[in-house]
């Protein structure tokens, strides 16, 4: 897969920028704050319609705009070009149009484009508590088979309504909320099943990957183990939910089920989230990024755009060498405020300033 042009209007910084991009490795430099990080996020939104900073729609607008706009051409693996135009509104639903069509639902611009992001922020994957994990492992769902973003909505859907209603029971577990709840535990362990049953089978695939990623960083072979081994398993969620039923009432929520699970990261034996220095948290969270890239690649059949951005400034010199020797195959953006090391031989160069485009 190949982004082969790139527009930006009134997006973030960019009044108005045009790129033209290229297989291989392309190079973004330029000082802090000019827009490198910017560019990065609106490659990645042509392939989610959202921002992996985090935000909502509004902060991608340009002050004093009301709609950004993105637009690429994209090329499959096959030939064929797609020109994907997204307008991106400060308040209300953004457009999508394909080939001039307009998308009826946003969500079925998944799969068109596929983009995997490094950014610094992902040290949040190790760091963090469970949800960044388990988005990580959603998003890896979704770009393996866009079915499973319904499956995404139908759990979040089963948890709001279970929700509401223990909310409104106050408390109390009567006859009428106990009807209720019957149905939607059987709708949540029909969902939430299904969402255990996929995290468990990427975990298991990803694993592997993962360790060969962190040993190739880390210039030796480290025990890396990937643990997703959520209690509610092991019993069905079914059981699960029927034990936690009376305190799921006193206390108004759901107490159990795929919405809490975590996959523990670990290394050497010990959890890495409070036993691993900072240099190998941030290399263990490269190397499930690098890990999912390619376990899409190989299971999908087409190798996402890799976005790194401002990777370099986050390892160690041997470590970013290791990284920059062996990039994968297929189109890799790389972003970067201080010089290329020696290791980084890029096929192309952008210097951004001041959210344009300037001669290199």
């Amino acid at each position: 897969m190949l982004v082969e042009h790139l527009e930006l209007v009134d997006f973030r910084n960019y009044s108005s920028a045009a790129f033209d991009l290229a297989a291989g490795v392309t190079c973004v430099r330029g000082r802090n704050g000019q827009g490198k990080t910017n560019l990065a996020e609106a490659l990645s939104y042509l392939a989610t319609l959202g921002s992996f900073r985090g935000v909502g729609n509004d902060a991608l607008v340009r002050v004093g705009a009301d709609q950004a706009y993105v637009r690429a051409t994209v090329c499959d693996d096959d030939g064929r070009r797609s020109l994907i135009e997204a307008e991106v509104s400060r308040v209300g639903r953004s457009r999508v149009q394909v080939n001039r069509q307009r998308l009826q639902r946003t969500r079925d611009l998944l799969g068109t484009v596929r983009v995997s992001v490094f950014s610094p922020d992902d040290l949040d994957l190790v760091k963090g508590g469970p949800g960044e994990r388990r988005t990580f492992c959603d998003d890896a769902l979704v770009a393996l088979a866009t079915k499973n973003d319904q499956l995404r909505r139908d759990l979040d859907r089963v948890l709001r309504q279970r929700g509401t209603l223990l909310r409104s029971a106050g408390g109390r577990l009567s006859p009428e909320v106990e009807v209720s709840l019957d149905v939607w535990d059987a709708r949540f362990v029909e969902v939430g099943e299904r969402v255990g049953h996929a995290r468990a089978v990427l975990v298991e695939r990803l694993s592997p990957l993962v360790s060969e990623a962190y040993a190739h960083l880390a210039g030796a072979d480290v025990p890396i183990d990937l643990v997703y081994a959520p209690t509610w398993r092991a019993e069905g969620l079914a059981a699960a939910l029927a034990t936690a039923r009376t305190d799921d009432v006193r206390r108004g929520q759901s107490t159990v089920g795929p919405h809490r699970d975590d996959v523990e990261l670990m290394i050497n034996g010990l959890p890495a989230r409070t036993h691993a220095s900072q240099g190998e948290q941030r290399t263990l969270a490269l190397s499930l990024r690098l890990a999912a890239h390619r376990l899409v690649a190989e299971r999908v059949g087409s190798t996402p755009v890799l976005v790194l951005d401002d990777v370099l400034s986050e390892l160690d010199e041997e470590r970013a060498a290791a990284l920059l020797r062996d990039l994968p195959a297929g189109q890799v953006v790389i972003t970067t405020a201080s010089p290329l090391p020696a290791a980084a031989h890029p096929d192309h160069v952008i210097m951004i300033e001041a959210g344009a485009v300037v001669d290199v």
